[in-house]
Parts: structure tokens; sequence; C-alpha cells
């Protein structure tokens, strides 16, 4: 059988924006809990920053997981 639909790679250029994006939030406010106990606040670039780059793996690890849930989606419908 082989694969329908979109690949992996397409599947993480379209969610991109959303896992960059997610990401950047995620290291703001673990910076703000970082500053509890001293360490700096990261400013709103630094954030995009560090979300533009943890974002393409994470978004790629995420694009995997939903390649195989559709994978599986389509073992199931035709079996």
């Amino acid at each position: 059988m082989s694969k329908q639909g979109w690949s992996v790679n397409q599947i993480t250029l379209a969610l991109y924006p959303f896992g960059a994006g997610a990401m950047a939030v995620n290291a703001f406010f673990a910076s703000l809990i970082g500053s509890w106990i001293g360490g700096p606040v990261l400013s709103t670039t630094a954030a995009l920053v560090a979300g533009a780059i943890i974002g393409l793996p994470a978004t790629y690890f995420f694009a995997r997981h939903i390649r195989t849930l559709m994978d599986q989606a389509d073992r199931d419908i035709c079996s």
C-alpha cells in the first residue's frame, strides 16, 4: 500500500508557524519562571529567535506523530 496524502515534511512546513509561535511563548514563560531563581527574562526578540530554533524540531516530531496517526486511520478504514 502506498502512502497517500501529505508527507511529514509537508506537514512540518504547514505547521511550522504555529510550532514556532508556541515555542516562543514557552521560552518566554520558562524565562519568567527562571527569573524566580535569579535568571534573566528573555526579551521579545530573544523569545522569538528561541521559538524559531526550537520550533523546527518540535514541529517535525509533531508532524511525524500526525503522519503516524493518519497512516493508522487509513489502515483501520481499509481493513
